[in-house]
């Protein structure tokens, strides 16, 4: 079979079973692309000895008639989930040699599942940042090009979604602590889902602010999220937060029939400077909707122009408490003392040299907020608007409203070092339709809904009700296929 990487997660499964390939053949065809990816600087950290080995491992389990969805199948795994003996930086110079004794609850549900790592991708360090400039390996790149300046792919999954866009594997794991999947596949024209809050397990991720991270697939379309999405999800004992529910089969959902599915428009989600190619797609995507026999009525979410203030004193509070730990005493990199130096310069000069300056900005942020004097002022008062923002979707879900129709981005991708020497403010304002979502707990999906007047794509955002999941991509399924996205990147890079 040609063209393997052309293949949906769903298409290779399929072949697979069918013996059309084999997992070592899927598995090869991947290494191959990746190989061919580098001026994407996409994958970070090289695993092809561990692919071929779980591949081999796959095509038994296949022969056998033991086969999960995800059995074969060569994905990417971001820099941020610990994979056992193999480098895991979180895209951080702190981080460099770290090599962890155990593996991530994720990545370890996906492996249980059969599924192949053919490498471990970049990202912004320690997942902070919009655009993947923040990483110790370099910017990774987006495989859309308008121009021959090169384009961010989003963050902080950046790698993860350049890697899917560019068809080097079948599908990847993102995190998502403010937009941190949804906005890269919006970048790239793919679709990225965050599923509710402690649905999939955060056990063996690097910490960025523990109420917000959740994990997630980045995939080519709403029915691959939805077969990735079922395998890393479940309860896990080790993680305070996750909860224990059963894992519906998310797959079996996507009927495409939302007749009469009540699907709310927030007026404050229109904001002054949105390109008119983004507000086109938004009008249609209603229209859409409509079309499918949904509901669509408009609703308000007064409290969303508090939201990305709010986001930005809890993140940094919570990973200036998480990134303490990140000393030069324990594992990852120790800076050179002189001759006098003792624990506090070592501690000093290991964070200056260690953290880059993204990172450090959002720790002194972080622990400026959480100081004694401007605790209640700034943390709490932000905590106190969280809880509004969160009330605000119960108050519209209440109502009946199913879903919330609102664009993934601002705008379309921009180009890499483009905000280099901009106020950091203008970078963070590219979260505005997403950190709600985070800060609420709830279900958020991406799917690529057109391009803007430069040919690059845009994607629509749905926002659903907590566990959830199954209705969102059922919603997601039925606007992907009444938007009928087939877009792809010229291959450049090859």
């Amino acid at each position: 079979m040609s063209d393997l990487m052309k293949l949906t997660l769903a298409g290779a499964r399929d072949a697979l079973r069918a013996g059309e390939t084999t997992a070592v053949e899927l598995t090869e065809a991947s290494l191959a692309a990746v190989a061919a990816s580098k001026p994407l600087n996409a994958f970070v950290h090289d695993t092809s000895e561990i692919a071929r080995s779980q591949a081999k491992a796959a095509d038994a389990r296949i022969q056998a008639g033991d086969a999960p969805d995800m059995c074969g199948l060569p994905i990417g795994m971001k820099d941020l989930f610990c994979t056992k003996g193999v480098a895991t930086q979180a895209a951080s110079a702190i981080l460099d040699g770290f090599k962890p004794e155990y593996e991530s609850t994720v990545s370890q549900k996906l492996f249980d599942a059969g599924a192949v790592m053919v490498g471990k991708l970049n990202m912004d360090e320690f997942a902070m940042g919009s655009s993947n400039e923040t990483s110790v390996y370099g910017n990774a790149v987006n495989p859309w090009k308008v121009d021959e300046h090169d384009l961010t792919p989003g963050g902080s999954s950046g790698g993860s979604a350049a890697a899917v866009a560019a068809e080097t594997c079948l599908a990847a794991t993102g995190t998502d602590t403010g937009g941190s999947i949804r906005q890269p596949a919006a970048f790239t024209g793919i679709t990225g889902i965050k599923p509710t809050y402690g649905r999939c397990s955060r056990w063996g991720i690097v910490a960025f602010a523990s109420s917000l991270d959740q994990a997630g697939p980045i995939t080519k379309d709403v029915r691959d999220a939805a077969i990735m999405l079922e395998a890393m999800c479940g309860f896990d004992a080790k993680d305070s937060t996750s909860m224990n529910l059963p894992v519906p089969n998310f797959e079996a959902a996507l009927t495409g029939d939302i007749r009469g599915k009540t699907i709310g428009i927030p007026k404050e989600y229109r904001v002054e400077g949105m390109p008119e190619a983004l507000e086109t797609l938004w009008s249609e995507g209603r229209q859409m909707l409509r079309d499918a026999g949904a509901i669509v009525k408009d609703i308000s979410l007064p409290h969303t122009k508090y939201a990305l203030p709010a986001y930005y004193v809890i993140a940094p509070a919570e990973a200036s408490s998480n990134l303490a730990r990140y000393d030069g005493v324990r594992f990852g990199h120790r800076a050179k003392l002189e001759a006098g130096d003792g624990i506090t310069e070592m501690y000093e000069k290991t964070r200056a040299e260690g953290f880059g300056a993204e990172v450090q900005r959002r720790v002194m942020v972080g622990t400026y907020v959480l100081s004694a004097g401007f605790y209640d002022a700034y943390y709490n008062r932000a905590r106190r608007v969280r809880a509004l923002i969160k009330k605000d979707f119960d108050d519209v879900f209440a109502t009946g409203v199913d879903a919330i129709l609102t664009p993934s981005t601002p705008s379309a991708a921009f180009g890499l070092g483009e905000m280099a020497d901009a106020d950091p403010v203008q970078m963070y304002l590219f979260d505005v339709f997403t950190v709600t979502v985070n800060l609420a707990g709830l279900p958020g999906i991406s799917v690529p809904a057109g391009l803007d007047s430069k040919g690059l794509p845009l994607g629509l955002q749905l926002i659903g009700r907590p566990w959830e999941e199954g209705d969102l991509l059922n919603t997601a399924f039925a606007l992907e296929n009444a938007l009928g996205f087939n877009a792809k990147p010229n291959q450049w890079w090859r």
